[in-house]
């Protein structure tokens, strides 16, 4: 069995042993502190990113089922979202299985993972862009993990879509109720004893992602003027494309003392143009750069125990709808971060972010210190790979 393989039989699905009269409850405490304000992203000073509550346990023999709430503050405010609700199962033939309700997206490499699992304070830029950080819908998924000696799973899913909505303020608009539509594939394997790696490929059509002949696009100016996680995408389109590796490395597989996790993805939004426009005068965006992408590439190394240095690197390009025309935005962050483990439950985390970029109002400092705790209390389950 490979090691994908092993990590995968290892996630929350398969490994709680609790039952219905014993589910595993969980709460995770995501606070931070920091210098500047974040494009995209937190404010400067202190703020609470998602404090998770989650309770899970297995149904019977064929079902789990999993419910996670999220509570943030948002300019003083408290807010509470329903992050997950939904049911899993267990033992389908044939390699099959089924999760309908409220659940993360499958696509990309990072999305289907919690955030307070990441090495890094908060997604990179592609993701707050594209994905609000972390897309997670109500819908139904259908994986299929192929018998082959690499580990493969092919999967589809189908969700509302209201958060990659584009946004009417007319109300005029008459949105499809099944607006997302998802296709993915991951492939994985060994290298030797102590070496791993996936690859995958992602896809996400978005039936209500194109913009309205004259509308503003209130999401985006949103998101370039205030800060915080109301997980609602920045720029949306029609099409998603995005690519994605990583690879992991630990002596003979033993990743207690060291390990080197290296990964990174790139997406392409398109189709995000009104059907009626054709503004190709000079300083707009022409017919032929209906296109928006973004990509990041990260190194992560624990090198004992109990401390781990990462750094990263992405970039952004956007556009913003204003008017009848489109203004070209540009985003880079350079993140070097060092964090400390007292165990699997606790992190403290020090991270420098340096971004640049043309065109963002919130882009005020180049130079962001962050200074983060994630604390774990109570059951939780082993990360995905």
């Amino acid at each position: 069995m490979t090691a994908v393989t092993v990590a995968l039989v290892c996630s929350p699905v398969f490994a709680q042993i609790p039952g219905l009269n014993n589910p595993a409850i969980s709460a995770v405490l995501n606070g931070y502190y920091q210098s500047a304000d974040r494009v995209l992203g937190n404010a400067e000073g202190f703020g609470l990113n998602e404090t998770e509550l989650a309770i899970s346990a297995n149904i019977d023999d064929l079902f789990y089922g999993k419910i996670t709430t999220v509570l943030e503050m948002q300019e003083g405010e408290t807010q509470v979202e329903l992050e997950e609700a939904f049911i899993q199962t267990l033992a389908m033939p044939a390699g099959l299985g089924i999760r309908a309700g409220r659940f993360l997206s499958d696509i990309g490499y990072l999305n289907n993972q919690h955030p307070h699992a990441d090495a890094f304070v908060e997604r990179p830029a592609v993701y707050r862009a594209f994905l609000g950080g972390h897309y997670f819908d109500t819908g139904l998924r259908l994986n299929y993990l192929a018998p082959t000696e690499l580990y493969w799973l092919i999967g589809s899913e189908a969700f509302s879509g209201e958060a990659l909505r584009f946004e009417d303020d007319s109300g005029e608009r008459d949105y499809r109720t099944v607006g997302v539509y998802t296709a993915y594939t991951k492939l994985g394997g060994d290298i030797g004893e102590s070496g791993s790696w996936q690859l995958g490929l992602n896809y996400l059509r978005n039936q209500n992602g194109r913009a309205g002949f004259h509308e503003e696009h209130p999401a985006a100016e949103v998101a370039a003027d205030e800060h915080g996680h109301s997980h609602d995408v920045a720029y949306t389109g029609e099409n998603l494309y995005g690519a994605d590796f990583v690879y992991k490395w630990a002596p003979q597989g033993n990743y207690k003392y060291r390990h080197l996790t290296l990964s990174g993805e790139y997406f392409r939004l398109s189709d995000f143009r009104p059907l009626e426009s054709h503004d190709t005068d000079a300083g707009h965006t022409d017919e032929g750069k209906d296109v928006m992408q973004g990509w990041y590439l990260s190194g992560v190394y624990q090198f004992s125990p109990n401390w781990s240095v990462g750094l990263r690197y992405g970039q952004v390009d956007t556009q913003l709808l204003h008017d009848e025309h489109f203004d070209a935005q540009k985003l880079k962050e350079t993140e070097l971060m060092l964090a400390w483990h007292q165990s699997h439950f606790s992190t403290v985390r020090l991270q420098y972010t340096r971004q640049q970029g043309t065109n963002f109002d919130a882009l005020n400092d180049d130079n962001i210190f962050t200074l983060q705790y994630i604390m774990t209390l109570g059951a939780h389950g082993a990360h995905q790979f």
